[in-house]
């Protein structure tokens, strides 16, 4: 008997709107050490960098999750 959820989770395939929280929850805390990494001078620019990098793949991720999601409007 599986008592804990995420054991569970681990092995049924994440629905779209579950990938699209994982998604807008990294693209915050990428977000979050950014900031963080940038308030020194002296931080890690290859670092901050790649962590822009990833954040700009995630927003493009994001938006396509967002339009598959949303259903077209005939107008």
């Amino acid at each position: 008997m599986i008592t804990d959820p995420a054991q569970a989770a681990a092995n049924e395939s994440m629905t779209p709107e579950m990938r699209l929280s994982l998604m807008v929850e990294r693209h915050r805390s990428i977000d979050r050490q950014l900031v963080d990494l940038q308030a020194h001078p002296w931080g890690d620019r290859f670092l901050i960098q790649r962590l822009k990098k990833e954040k700009l793949r995630l927003r493009d991720g994001i938006e396509r999750l967002k339009d598959e999601l949303v259903p077209d409007i005939d107008a």
